[in-house]
């Protein structure tokens, strides 16, 4: 019996990645889906994807002072704060993976690129160079802050929004847990004996 010899002109079957595809958006960012079967109207899916990318850039820009932190981190207290900022860095990864599951429950769309993020954070950007210990510690304090005064004010406003039935309520509260978690963040960075410049 002879054997069937494959060219390689079908690429049906060809376990070959197709490259350089383009093609055009399936949903526009700062849109709703109504993929998901939800007891809530659009505008106010709308307005509550608004504000959790405005959470999820914030918080994704305090991801990224901690790893810059951490890379760049000198002086005496290196190796513990070197520690602390990884930690920290690995405790906000799972916030701003949070954030943006929650966008996309709504059927929304979490904001993604670097570009975009920096366009969007409220949070000030730092310089490029290495900051002294106390500095980077207040920068991430502010950040801290900042994220979480933002998480807060987005739950009043959502929570206080013409927004019934129980599984709007429980849609609208998702928020709270990260909220609290930012909220919690900040408490360990009260003041630590290191941190006050001498």
């Amino acid at each position: 019996m002879a054997k069937k010899t494959h060219s390689g002109n079908n690429t049906s079957n060809s376990a070959e990645p197709r490259v350089h595809q383009r093609g055009r958006e399936i949903q526009a960012f700062n849109t709703v889906t109504h993929a998901f079967h939800l007891e809530l109207e659009e505008p106010v899916r709308l307005e509550m994807t608004e504000k959790l990318n405005q959470l999820l850039a914030d918080s994704m820009t305090l991801r990224d002072l901690y790893k810059k932190a951490h890379w760049q981190v000198i002086g005496p207290t290196f190796y513990q704060l070197h520690l602390l900022y990884d930690k920290h860095f690995g405790e906000q990864v799972e916030i701003v993976d949070t954030i943006a599951e929650r966008i996309q429950l709504l059927g929304g769309l979490a904001i993604a690129m670097a570009h975009d993020v920096a366009e969007t954070a409220q949070i000030e950007r730092p310089p490029r160079g290495r900051e002294e210990v106390p500095v980077v510690i207040s920068r991430l304090v502010d950040g801290i802050r900042s994220s979480s005064v933002s998480a807060a004010r987005s739950q009043t406003e959502l929570t206080s929004s013409a927004i019934t039935g129980p599984t709007t309520w429980w849609l609208a509260m998702s928020c709270a847990p990260m909220s609290c978690r930012l909220g919690l963040s900040a408490n360990i960075w009260s003041r630590p004996r290191w941190c006050t410049p001498t």
